[in-house]
């Protein structure tokens, strides 16, 4: 059977993400993997990690095995060739190129999935292109309401609002957007995830869900009525649970997911437990898109050293996704394989 087809983009040239990509290389995972990005900037990564990585060139064909520390490559020349540690502006377009090629990609049927290594989002304003980021990169190519999720095995958080002030999060939360971030979450949850039924547990806003009114009204006059509104349509919410208790492990066993109101509000509790197997992906999308939760940590880039573990959990939750689809058998990392310890610690 045809082995399921990975873009691998490598981020930010002068970051981490070039190393933990000819890390995960070198690993059996049982997938095709297609690097888009610098040819020479590979060779240059593996022989900074002491692997011995063998590049070729993508033809398209599919394969039913790969040997570890095969990589097969798109290239996209960089502009200038990278110095660990400090991003240049002038590798910015060679960066939207290498999203570009995995976004087109895969609405085109040559790749099953998109894993992302982090990028410098500083660096691509700096150089006058206004980027938000990922996320809103690849909506805006699909044309595509999208949701942003974390998950790790043990727990699944989605966003309802993202990197926004919070001074300017109640007035994001409307019934409009909340409708639209629940069915495209319920959706996925159907359709990547393979639940039948899902359970979203939805947090409230204010401390103690608002407390009937009394710690703010968003509770009572949006969400709520949202809520019910949902329910109708046959979604399974639970909630609005106040955040301080959302999480202790007899609500737990009662959903699948949660929505968080913004971005602070859920994630330490994931990242606390589970940082080095958390899993940035997006929903909405039509196609799948797996990322590391972690920047491009520009004090280890070029040492060789950072930790892949979130990579290979991207890449592993990027599979999983694709067997849900249908289209081919998942493969995950043996243990010893994701590495242990947090995120991007030094390897031996």
């Amino acid at each position: 059977m045809p082995l399921p087809r990975l873009a691998l983009t490598a981020g930010e040239p002068a970051g981490v993400g070039p190393e933990l990509l000819v890390r995960l290389a070198a690993t059996p995972l049982a997938a095709s993997l297609v690097a888009i990005t610098d040819r020479n900037l590979l060779q240059r990564a593996a022989s900074r990690c002491g692997l011995a990585v063998e590049l070729a060139d993508d033809d398209g064909s599919t394969q039913t095995a790969r040997r570890p520390g095969t990589l097969r490559v798109h290239h996209t020349p960089l502009t200038i060739d990278e110095v660990p540690g400090r991003p240049d502006p002038r590798n910015a377009r060679h960066v939207l190129d290498t999203l570009a090629e995995a976004a087109d990609g895969c609405m085109a049927g040559r790749y099953d999935a998109v894993v992302t290594a982090p990028l410098q989002k500083s660096s691509i304003n700096d150089a006058g292109i206004r980027f938000s980021g990922h996320t809103e990169f690849f909506a805006g190519r699909a044309h595509a309401d999208v949701v942003m999720m974390l998950a790790s095995p043990e727990l699944r958080v989605a966003l309802a609002t993202t990197h926004l002030p919070l001074a300017a999060v109640s007035a994001a939360i409307t019934r409009e957007s909340l409708a639209r971030t629940l069915r495209i979450v319920h959706a996925e949850l159907r359709a990547k995830f393979g639940l039948a039924e899902p359970r979203i547990a939805v947090l409230g806003l204010n401390p103690h869900a608002g407390e009937g009114g009394h710690l703010g009204r968003e509770e009572l006059d949006t969400i709520i009525p949202l809520l019910d509104e949902l329910r109708a349509e046959g979604l399974q919410l639970l909630g609005p649970l106040p955040a301080d208790t959302a999480f202790v492990p007899s609500q737990r066993v009662r959903y699948d997911a949660v929505l968080a109101m913004y971005h602070d509000q859920a994630l330490p509790v994931l990242k606390s437990e589970a940082f080095d197997r958390t899993v940035n992906l997006t929903l909405g999308l039509p196609f799948i898109r797996t990322s590391v939760d972690h920047g491009t940590a520009l004090d280890l880039a070029g040492t060789g050293t950072a930790d892949p573990a979130s990579l290979f959990a991207a890449a592993n939750m990027a599979l999983e996704l694709v067997a849900h689809r249908g289209t081919h058998p998942s493969s995950p990392l043996r243990g010893e394989e994701r590495g242990e310890g947090p995120t991007l610690r030094k390897t031996p």
